[in-house]
């Protein structure tokens, strides 16, 4: 099934790796960056992972495990949510979809196992709960850009009953069986659009064929460190909170005990985030890892960093006491500015 896909998409010029599974370029990357903001751009994040959470227990279960309020959602309704550990350091920033008899989260990539078997460790004898890995049976495609309601729209897929982030509803797309999700990823308007892995290669084609540009995964790089998105292994470690993340949309106060909660609220009560995610303008590319300084001294650290048509864009974590948008900072001697980035929410520290 996965060959079927990738020569849909080497059809449309797609150049593949051996580092991740889905295609790198479509050798029109300067199309593909206009399509994703003023058109329509089709993404392949089948690498993405997707957890099914079954059984009556499921809502509860989730609705402890991370820092979202999820118990009460509806079907058809979804939610960003934080998978942290005991101390409320980040695993993964997932999205929940709530469906009739179960939830799929969709979380980042070479997630899905660490996340399975961290929850697995979390179900005792009594709970009616069960896991199932869809990863590689089912294929995600995202549309991505203000005009991917009207590339819907020309395959019928009309009057959307889904007018909120995360909320989802099952469409026919020709007659492919899809769930739709009005999310795209980043905070830039679109669609994700799940089916089974065998129906991959002819939605691909549909898809394409209705006017959506192939974007690969180094324009969403560049796409989602402009946006300020952050990833495991860059931006979502041990090292860092969700609050530090700018993760505030994802996390309910209001909401009883979930693994982490009581470091979470301890940092929110008494207003004690130290760091803080911030976007980088540099002058030149730097590695993640490089320290951060002002005047000489550590403020910080680069996690991310990309070369885009408008200049290297970074992320990094900066201290909260150091400042933020608008503070000039050195990036292990190149120049840099610190700037807003459109995902972050930052709770009491926005004012």
């Amino acid at each position: 099934m996965v060959n079927l896909l990738h020569d849909a998409q080497a059809s449309r010029g797609a150049i593949f790796t051996n580092d991740i599974p889905v295609p790198v370029t479509f050798g029109n990357e300067a199309a593909a960056r206009i399509a994703a903001k003023s058109g329509s751009a089709l993404c392949d994040r089948s690498h993405w992972g997707r957890i099914r959470v079954s059984d009556s227990d499921r809502l509860r279960f989730l609705h402890n495990q991370t820092t979202n309020q999820i118990q009460q959602l509806q079907p058809g309704q979804g939610c960003s949510t934080v998978f942290v550990n005991s101390t409320g350091r980040t695993l993964d920033l997932a999205i929940a979809y709530v469906e009739d008899a179960s939830v799929l989260l969709f979380v980042s990539p070479r997630q899905a196992p660490v996340l399975m078997e961290w929850m697995d460790g979390y179900i005792f004898f009594a709970d009616k709960v069960t896991l199932t890995d869809e990863t590689d049976t089912t294929v995600a495609f995202t549309l991505l850009g203000p005009d991917s309601a009207a590339v819907l729209a020309d395959l019928g897929v009309a009057d959307l009953e889904i007018l909120f982030d995360a909320s989802h509803q099952s469409v026919v797309i020709g007659d492919i069986p899809v769930q739709l999700m009005a999310d795209s990823g980043l905070t830039l308007p679109g669609f994700t659009l799940i089916t089974e892995a065998e129906a991959g290669a002819n939605l691909w084609q549909t898809l394409a064929e209705a006017g959506a540009v192939p974007l690969g995964e180094r324009v969403w790089q560049e796409i989602r460190i402009e946006q300020g998105r952050p990833i495991p292994g860059n931006e979502l470690t041990k090292d860092y909170n969700p609050l530090e993340a700018a993760l505030w949309q994802a996390i309910s106060f209001d909401k009883g005990c979930y693994i982490g909660q009581e470091t979470i609220a301890r940092l929110q009560t008494y207003q004690g985030v130290k760091q803080q995610l911030w976007g980088l303008r540099l002058e030149a590319p730097a590695e993640p890892g490089t320290l951060i300084t002002q005047t000489g001294s550590k403020v910080g650290v680069l996690t991310s960093c990309v070369q885009t048509p408008a200049g290297v864009m970074g992320l990094g974590y900066i201290r909260t006491k150091a400042g933020g948008k608008g503070l000039t900072v050195s990036v292990g001697g190149v120049n840099a500015q610190v700037c807003d980035i459109p995902f972050a929410s930052r709770g009491y520290l926005a004012a």
